[in-house]
This record gives C-alpha cells, structure tokens and sequence, in this order.
C-alpha cells in the first residue's frame, strides 16, 4: 500500500513538472459603449460601438520550455465587433495577430506570422492612442503613424527582440511581399529601441511599406489593414514618458512621408477614401505629416483616473498646408482590475485643406467622416478584461 501512494505521489511530482514546462491562455479584451457625434457625413448621431479605445479581442497565447532558456511560444487573436459578432478584419481568422517563435532568455525572441511592426510595439505605448486611457478614437488623423494599438497588422513578417540590457531593448522586422520575380512589391521593414529605467521611458523607431494594398502581401487592402494606399509610406517616430507620484506625462512626434497616394482606408470604420469617393473628397498625390502629441494621465485615486491628449498635425499636400487640431479627455474608474467604466470626448478640427479632398473633412478615428471641417464625438463605455 505503501509502495502504491508513494509511486502515486511520484506520478503527480512528474505530471505537475510537465504542466510547468508548457502552458497556453485564453485571453481578451471587450470594449464597448454609446458614441454621439455632432457631424458624421452631414447628420449628428448616436450610436453603439465597439473598440472606442481597444480593439475587442480574444486569444490563445502559449509557452514551451525547451530547456537550456529556450522557450517556443505563440499568439493567435482575433479582433471582433461586439455589436453583431462581425470580424474586425474581414475573412481573416486571427486578423488580429497569428504568430510562432523562439524565445531564449540570453539571445532574445524570433517570431515568424502576422504581427504588429517595431515601431507600433515600442513607441506606441508612449502615446495616448495606444493605451486604454486614450485609445484609438484619441489617434492621430487617419492613424497616419501606425502608433494606435490593434491597427495595421503585417503579414508574411519575422520579428527580432533583443532581451533588455540596462534598460535598452531592441526590435526589427521585416515583411515579405511572397510575390516571384516581384520581391518588393507590397513589403514593409523597420526598427525601434526604447530605453526604460525608473521613471523614465524613451523610445524611436522607423517603419516603411512598398506598394501597400497591392494585392497580397505585407498590409492589403482586402482587410483594410492598409491605412494608406500608395507607392511608398516611410514613418519616423521619437518619444518619451516620465512618472512622478500618480502622473504620467509625455510627448511624442511622428513624421509619415506618403507617396502617390491613391486613397486611405477610414481607420476603424473599413470605409475607402479615394479618387472615386464622392462624399469625402479625393486623394492623390504626395502628403506629408508631422504629428506633436502631448499627454497626460493622473490617478487621483487607486480606482479613478483622469487623462488628456492634444496633438496638432502638420500636412503638406500638393501645394496646400492642411492642419489637425485633435484633443482627447477622458475619466475612467476601475471596478475592480479588470473591468472598468470610462467617458471620453475628442475634438478634431481641420484647417487649410484643398476643398473637394479627403483631407478637408474632420474624421475621428473609428467615426465615418464629418460633411465639415469639424467633429465632436463623446463616449461612455465599459471595458472587460479576462
């Protein structure tokens, strides 16, 4: 009887060590809300939402050991409408992200599938369009910079991460376009390095798509993943955070370099903006933007948070200089650490803009475009996370 319990425990000792080396999780996020809009296409209106600030999304994530501090590990998330259980990205079965890689403690982790870019990944966080706190109704106009989290996903990419020495971590990636004898057609690269110690995060990156939206490849048009459709987008980033007691401030700037734009998808809403759209105006030629973004978040208690953005965007476009004045203001109070209430307003006001084209008409990220130079919209919500 003896010799039975003890070989009993033996087995238990072992099956748990097993459950130890290799483990994989449900996981999500559920957001959703009431939005009323002054202006969208010439009628105020009210409307449910989700993903005012985060994409909705479900997921399994998953880590092997493999010994010697090597993991194998992998993601596969899917981004859905709470409103009628649509996909986010149409025809995709894990749009939001799909991927399989190595993870070695000393030498860093390799991934290989759909993924968001360096740059997303490392000076994202620093904006208040990234975060829960601002979100991506807060994000810069026409998601231009690729920093809003859950947005442009890239296909056919392999990712480096280096670990973190003193601080430093660095990212790379690059994205085939899988097209014989076409090679750089519909590809995308970039890089990012951040610096995080104590109170303070600093962060820069690069990101550059070729022929985005033509046909398969790195970012398509069918997913509306391409933000732009164009010859070439080239986007620079630098920013910094710094936390003292309860509050947070930053600043980010941001430049995207557009060239032989055809259209531009409106982010959230999968409705194309180009040299045919007869509501909002034409696109074509080159642009160029300069996003300044200022923020802040204060915890006036463990439970309630308050939190503000201002970004004012630069344009150069064909001869014109359009500009974006968009504020954000949110309060948020937690119920507990996974579920949490949140009002948010954004304001965006557009200046300079040839008449007759896209870029004349004020469009908060995730709304269908104002008939005007202006848009309001304010948002209650409920977030969940398991």
């Amino acid at each position: 009887m003896k010799k039975s319990l003890l070989a009993l425990a033996t087995l238990g000792v072992f099956t748990a060590s097993a459950h130890a080396q290799s483990s994989v999780t449900l996981y999500g996020l559920i957001d959703t809300g009431l939005v009323y809009t002054n202006n969208q296409q010439g009628h105020s209106n009210w409307q449910m939402v989700s993903s005012s600030t985060q994409n909705t999304v479900f997921g399994l994530k998953g880590s092997e050991d493999l010994g010697g501090g090597l993991h194998a590990v992998f993601k596969l998330e899917q981004g859905f409408l709470l409103n009628n259980g649509a996909q986010a990205f149409s025809g995709s079965a894990f749009g939001s992200q799909a991927w399989v890689g190595l993870q070695s403690d000393p030498y860093g982790t390799l991934t290989f599938g759909r993924q968001f870019d360096a740059m997303n990944d490392l000076v994202g966080p620093l904006t208040a369009e990234f975060n829960t706190w601002g979100g991506s109704m807060a994000a810069h106009p026409f998601e231009n910079d690729n920093l809003a989290a859950n947005s442009v996903v890239i296909n056919n990419s392999v990712k480096y991460t280096s670990p973190t020495w003193s601080g430093v971590t660095l990212e790379t990636m690059y994205s085939f376009s899988n097209k014989a004898g076409d090679f750089a057609n519909n590809r995308s690269y970039g890089f990012g390095v951040s610096y995080a110690m104590g109170p303070v995060n600093l962060a820069a990156g690069y990101l550059q798509f070729n022929n985005a939206g033509n046909g398969g490849g790195a970012a398509t048009s069918s997913d509306t993943t391409a933000n732009f459709i164009a010859e070439r987008q080239r986007i620079w980033s630098v920013g910094g955070n710094y936390t003292f007691g309860p509050a947070t401030v930053g600043l980010v700037w941001s430049h995207s370099q557009i060239d032989n734009a055809a259209g531009v998808f409106s982010f959230g809403t999968g409705t194309y903006l180009g040299a045919n759209d007869s509501s909002a105006g034409t696109l074509a030629g080159s642009l160029r933007l300069d996003n300044y973004e200022v923020n802040a978040k204060y915890a006036l208690t463990p439970a309630l948070s308050v939190s503000g953005a201002y970004t004012y965007t630069h344009g150069a476009y064909n001869g014109s200089s359009p500009g974006w004045n968009t504020a954000m203001l949110q309060t948020d109070y937690a119920l507990s650490k996974r579920t949490d209430f949140y009002l948010e307003g954004v304001y965006q006001n557009v200046h300079g803009a040839p008449t007759g084209s896209v870029l004349s008409h004020a469009m908060i990220n995730t709304l269908s475009p104002s008939s005007t130079d202006t848009q309001v919209a304010v948002t209650v919500g409920l977030r969940h996370a398991f």
